[in-house]
């Protein structure tokens, strides 16, 4: 088991630093994921492309002090639209499987409640190309005779795609244009849905009868394949027809099997048929097969019309339906209308008075009423008239009317509805006139205008209706417009005037109305009355929580104050300490007096905080309906320290010892609150480890906004560490703080002194794989290796030797093929010098080794790549380093470009990559001109790992020209003297024996520019 390295972990001395470093949030916009951007460049706040049903990534990159938080929100295609309902409070922004609908904008909004807000944006273009769809039409005049002989034809091509797509047609495979074929036009309509382009075959030719095939392509945008659908057209190329087997008004009754067949009766080629019902699906176990529809056992909620549509792309779609009326009825009422000329509401003698009568039926003309009075057939006289169909009544309503209403005409009146001959039963309703028969009056019984609950009790709103007959009660709300009841209508019936609720809550809480109806009684202007809810509940209480922090021997005011609660006043409070209950505080004469008002808040005051006196507060506050408490936790602890995220290139990395080093910044949040600061508590332990190392650190008085710094040395690359940072006062220990730190290698920059990618964290660096290319370069080291992976090819480790390390490298294992590139692609760098040196450890080794090229990619005037240094075949197994000058003119990239060679023994690797502003070392030699292919079956000398001794540090090899070969089994190489060694400092050729282990020899060099001769 490996010993932690934390064992070893260095705390070098503390550094304050006096200045505020509290700053506004700042916020950038990155993007990650399956992203294909067509712009050139791939950090863009303005537009991001990607392909329908891949993952977006959005990273919004914030700065400032403290950390701010982060809210990502979205609008539509347009500005104007307003935000989404839903947000978003993460730093990344990851959509699964992303659909054309979530495009739009999206708002990143940073705040740390400094200064104000930092809002960015970015588009996002979702990418997509649908499946075509190809139909055809002819002349809208010629409709006789054969439907495309001697006629124009349309082929009209329609397809959904972003970014719009292009039409090919072609007649079998020749593509068609209107400037080769006289007899074609190729056009885009107006005004269509979707992109469309149609091709019309003028007055058709016998060579037009043939395929077309209608190709669209949205130019491989996000590697969206091109799509195609294909027609043939013939001379009996026809629109589908149909006709039913059955009328279109079919007129079943309940229980009954339903068979509907749809026939064709032309169309070619042959349409396909199907059922519809509107509204809603077909009804449950109905079948739908070819154009038959069974539906058994028929009910009267399978009403409603039935669709059968015939398509095949021809014309347009042949439909033919079917209105299917399942006999039914319901609802009787009856209405009772007083003498309307002479604006009377009661029933008097000499008077005219009209009787209605009406049922919801299907169908509702085919329904026919009958009146008796007092058990017998009423008969027509010239004071007794039978009416349908009165306009001032709902649809086929059946009217009796009295005319110069006598004695003689008060009875007992029934109306019957039925259908004749049909097994439905008969619907009736009975009315009785007489003296006694009056209009309604409504009231609410007394002591139940208001009426008061509990929240969460039921509630029962009673208004009272008299009057013979009594008609229903229709409830609805007042005091809130267009609200609903709570059984989610806007008007409810109660037969017997009681709106029953169960389970009131607040909301409920208004007043509602109680109003006769105008059925099933007197036809008149309806009576009404209101009733107040008042429904009560707990208190609300603010603060729910509250952090109370205080320095030892101050005053500490506690206030717990009354929200919301119904009855609105504090009817009793309580404060508990730790859970045991304090006596009532001492009550001022003037605040007694206000507080007997209106009570909404109570007290507790400390006259100075103590360690005894520190703990939890609760105040319990009660309104006679609930109780709600206020929780105070009050201590002179400090709070937690800020950790500062804005520290520029916080790791330093030590590759030559496997270590680095970490800037931890921090701030200490309201460090006047409490106590001073005497010391911090560190904590470090790495990640997946259980030793932890604790250190001390002692600090002087810490203003606000004052950063505090402290340097982590010997952290091992490339391990992850968890941080945790606690203050101390006279109290004691105060509130931690934790972080995980990990190791990120510096991007790289010409302006950073320490800018070397060693390839040890997943960004690489900020490189990126070349969309272009043929494969891609692979991250890995020796613990990650394929174990089954070719032997003699490809390096064991990285260049430090060590295991963990990673490197860069190319697999050229089946299906590469000869010739195949992958190209590796550094971040964009501005030019901010004249000469810039790129060196590089490059790993050649295997019989097959194809090319290693480094490209520059200038970006002043579009893109253009140029070559700067090209590598070829074996050169042994050992890392070997390369330095390059470029000279850029504009903004670049350099590039890594692996070629595959003859074989699968090529694989290719890079480490170490450095760009530095001015030129290279001189007399610099090109490691093709001295060492060449080695022989096939010896084995290549062995670079030593860095950790046989510190004499190996800053081993660079430099390869000498010289007029004689070296010895057999010896290669020569340059070890530089020591960093910092004063000029003439005599070096010593290191010598490489076919052992692998290194001897030196004693010479005199000249001292030359970076260790060099």
């Amino acid at each position: 088991m490996e010993v932690t390295c934390l064992l070893l972990l260095a705390l070098i001395p503390f550094h304050c630093r006096g200045q505020g470093v509290y700053a506004p949030a700042q916020a950038q916009i990155v993007h990650a994921g399956q992203a294909c951007v067509v712009k050139e460049d791939n950090i863009s706040e303005r537009v991001y492309t990607i392909r329908e049903g891949d993952t977006l990534v959005l990273q919004c990159l914030v700065t400032g002090h403290p950390r701010p938080q982060v809210r990502w929100t979205k609008t539509a295609g347009s500005a104007s639209d307003k935000f989404q309902e839903t947000s978003v409070f993460n730093e990344t922004l990851r959509i699964e499987r992303i659909a054309r609908t979530q495009g739009g904008r999206y708002y990143c909004k940073a705040e740390n409640g400094v200064g104000v807000p930092a809002i960015r944006s970015i588009r996002v273009d979702v990418q997509y190309l649908d499946e075509p769809m190809l139909t055809v039409h002819q002349t809208v005049s010629d409709v006789r005779g054969n439907f495309y002989q001697e006629k124009t034809v349309f082929l009209r091509c329609t397809v959904n795609s972003n970014p719009p797509a292009r039409f090919i047609w072609k007649r079998g495979s020749d593509t068609l244009s209107h400037s080769q074929d006289n007899g074609v036009d190729i056009y885009e309509p107006l005004y269509t849905q979707g992109e469309t382009k149609v091709l019309k075959l003028k007055n058709l030719r016998p060579q037009d009868y043939a395929s077309y095939t209608c190709q669209v392509s949205v130019r491989n945008v996000c590697g969206i394949p091109d799509k195609a659908i294909t027609f043939q057209l013939t001379n009996t190329t026809a629109p589908p027809a149909l006709k039913l087997s059955v009328n279109e008004t079919l007129v079943v009754n309940p229980g009954e099997n339903v068979t509907v067949q749809c026939l064709l009766t032309g169309g070619d080629p042959l349409p396909q048929l199907q059922w519809s019902h509107g509204p809603g699906p077909l009804p449950l176990g109905a079948l739908a097969q070819g154009g038959t529809l069974r539906i058994p056992s028929v009910q009267a909620g399978d009403s409603g019309y039935y669709n059968c549509t015939a398509t095949n792309n021809v014309g347009n779609p042949a439909k033919k339906t079917v209105n299917l009326l399942v006999r039914s009825m319901k609802n009787a009422t009856f209405q009772i209308t007083p003498d309307v000329i002479k604006e009377s509401e009661n029933i008097q003698l000499g008077q005219d008075l009209k009787l209605s009568c009406h049922v919801d039926a299907t169908p509702q003309e085919k329904v026919t009423y009958q009146w008796f009075k007092n058990g017998k057939p009423a008969r027509m006289s010239k004071r007794l008239l039978v009416t349908r169909n009165d306009p001032e009544l709902p649809a086929v309503t059946s009217s009796l009317e009295l005319i110069d209403l006598h004695f003689s005409d008060y009875g007992t009146y029934l109306c019957m509805a039925s259908f004749p001959g049909a097994p439905v039963s008969d619907l009736s309703v009975e009315v009785n006139i007489s003296s006694e028969t009056v209009p309604p009056t409504i009231s609410v019984p007394k002591g139940r205008a208001v009426v008061t609950v509990r929240e969460g009790s039921p509630a029962e709103l009673h208004c009272e209706v008299r009057g013979k007959p009594r008609p229903p009660v229709l409830w609805s709300r007042v005091d809130k417009e267009a609200a609903l009841l709570p059984s989610g209508l806007a008007l409810e019936e109660t037969p017997d005037g009681k709106l029953r609720l169960e389970r009131v809550s607040r909301d409920m809480s208004g007043t509602y109305r109680c109003q006769t109806a105008r059925y099933n009684g007197f036809n008149v202007r309806p009576r009404e009355a209101q009733v107040q809810l008042n429904v009560q509940f707990p208190p609300e209480v603010e603060p729910e929580t509250q952090d109370v922090r205080q320095a030892l021997g101050r005053p500490v005011l506690l206030r717990c104050a009354l929200l919301r609660g119904n009855p609105q006043r504090i009817g009793s409070a309580a404060w508990r300490f730790k859970g045991q209950l304090l006596p009532p505080p001492p009550v001022v004469p003037a605040a007694a007096a206000a507080a007997a008002e209106a009570p909404d808040h109570a007290e507790l005051r400390l006259d100075a905080l103590t360690r005894d006196s520190s703990g939890s507060y609760e105040c319990s506050v009660s309104n006679d309906v609930g109780s709600a408490a206020c929780l105070f936790q009050v201590s002179a602890k400090a709070y937690s320290p800020e950790f500062y995220f804005d520290t520029p290139n916080p790791t330093r990395s030590h590759k030559l010892s496997k270590n680095y080093s970490y800037v931890l910044q921090w701030t200490q949040r309201e460090p006047d609150a409490v106590d001073p600061v005497l010391n911090y508590r560190l904590s470090v332990r790495q990640l997946n480890q259980h030793n932890t190392v604790v250190k001390a650190i002692p600090v002087r008085r810490v203003e606000k906004g004052q950063l505090l710094e402290y340097i982590l040395t010997d952290l091992r690359v490339p391990h992850s560490y968890e941080i945790r940072l606690t203050p101390y006062t006279t109290f004691g220990a105060g509130d931690m703080a934790s972080r995980i730190i990990h190791y990120t290698e510096p991007i790289n920059s010409p302006n950073l002194s320490d800018n070397t990618c060693h390839f040890e964290e997943e960004k690489i660096c900020g490189y990126t794989q070349d969309l272009t290319d043929n494969f891609d370069w692979t991250r890995q080291n020796a613990l990650t290796q394929n174990p089954k992976r070719s032997p003699n090819t490809g390096p064991p480790t990285d260049i430090s030797g060590t295991p963990e390390g990673y490197y860069m490298f190319i697999e050229t294992s089946r299906p590469r093929e000869l010739g195949d590139r992958a190209r590796l692609v550094s971040p964009l760098y501005n030019a901010s010098a004249k000469f810039y040196c790129v060196s590089f450890f490059y790993h050649m080794y295997g019989k097959h080794i194809g090319s290693l090229n480094l490209l520059v990619r200038s970006r002043n005037k579009g893109a253009l790549d140029t070559h700067a240094w090209s590598l070829s075949g074996n050169k042994g197994n050992v890392w070997q380093q390369a330095h390059v000058p470029i000279i850029p003119s504009g903004p670049f990239q350099i590039i890594f470009e692996g070629v595959r060679g003859s074989g699968y023994l090529g694989d290719i690797a890079i480490d170490d990559v450095t760009l530095k502003k001015g030129e290279c070392p001189r007399k610099q030699m090109d490691p093709n001109k001295e060492t060449g292919d080695l022989p096939e079956g010896r084995p290549p000398p062995q670079r030593p790992r860095r950790d046989t001794g510190p004499i190996l540090a800053g081993l660079e090899v430099c390869f000498r020209p010289s007029s004689r070969p070296p010895a057999q089994g010896r290669t020569s190489a340059w070890w530089p003297g020591q960093k910092g060694a004063g000029s003439g400092h005599a070096r010593k050729p290191l010598l490489w024996s076919d052992s692998g282990t290194p001897s030196v020899e004693g010479a005199e060099v000249r001292e030359g520019p970076g260790g060099t001769l």
